[in-house]
């Protein structure tokens, strides 16, 4: 996660509250998402950001999800998200960020 993005994550979570915030990922590929999904819940790993150091504990998933994508309109769904869907390793895509929920929030 980028330091501009984490200053943003950062103020939005001063602004609303942590509890009104709910992280969307849609990065390509495990290990990116997994990272973004740990900065946001437990700090910048990289200790490099804003974040380092600042436990968020925010919720986040991938938005191929079961959770998630079962809330998105079908048509919606298909028109932006099924072709992602196809190429992208979605089972290790969930499994990395829900182990990364698990582990920090004990979900």
């Amino acid at each position: 996660m980028d330091l501009e993005n984490q200053k943003r994550v950062k103020s939005l979570v001063e602004k609303y509250g942590k509890e009104n915030i709910v992280v969307l990922l849609g990065g390509a590929d495990s290990e990116a998402s997994g990272l973004i999904a740990e900065t946001v819940i437990n700090g910048d790993p990289a200790f490099a950001g804003i974040l380092t150091g600042v436990q968020l504990g925010l919720p986040a998933y991938h938005v191929l999800e079961p959770e998630i994508r079962s809330e998105i309109d079908p048509a919606v769904f298909e028109e932006n998200l099924a072709m992602m869907e196809m190429v992208l390793e979605v089972d290790d895509i969930v499994e990395e960020v829900s182990s990364i929920r698990r582990q920090f929030l004990s979900m």
